[in-house]
């Protein structure tokens, strides 16, 4: 009879574990934008080269060929960033570019395609101020995407927003 009860309770610590297991694995990844960029990949900085005064060369998108992290592709993450809005209504966004500065694609010329991501929200959420830092949390895809204001190296399908706190 022993047997059976160490075998029991064996059993209940190897299904505890793996309970456990499962539920960290659902937990999404937190990620910051220097995660975005592989290792080894030599970053332009375009925050020191922005300028809001000066020529249109000032306006044009840095290092298009600037890799992506092939490892994140489908991973479940949260990102903290700021929003420049595509598409939605007074009330909500559903689209959006999340970037890793204030001001990255409408102030100064957007950063590299590595450090924008391309977000869709299905119902859209309220942005109370887009000064604000904000963190996303979705399943991030290496996907590329162009629109009229940059070229995005990731897109996410967001399943929530939540305002950035340190």
């Amino acid at each position: 009879m022993q047997y059976f009860q160490k075998l029991t309770v064996v059993c209940l610590v190897i299904f505890s574990f793996v309970l456990s297991f499962n539920s960290l694995a659902n937990e999404p990844k937190e990620i910051f934008w220097e995660d975005l960029i592989p290792k080894g990949h030599v970053q332009i900085d375009t925050q020191e080269q922005a300028s809001h005064e000066g020529t249109e060369q000032n306006w044009v998108q840095p290092d298009l060929d600037a890799p992506v992290v092939k490892e994140l592709n489908g991973q479940s993450v949260s990102l903290p960033g700021f929003v420049v809005p595509l598409e939605g209504d007074s009330e909500v966004i559903t689209e959006f570019l999340l970037v890793p500065y204030f001001g990255a694609c409408i102030h100064v010329p957007p950063p590299p395609p590595n450090q924008i991501v391309h977000v869709t929200i299905k119902g859209g959420v309220p942005i109370e101020s887009l000064y604000d830092a904000i963190v996303v949390t979705g399943v991030i895809n290496t996907e590329t995407w162009s629109g009229e204001i940059a070229q995005v190296g990731y897109k996410m399908t967001a399943v929530g927003v939540a305002p950035f706190e340190l």
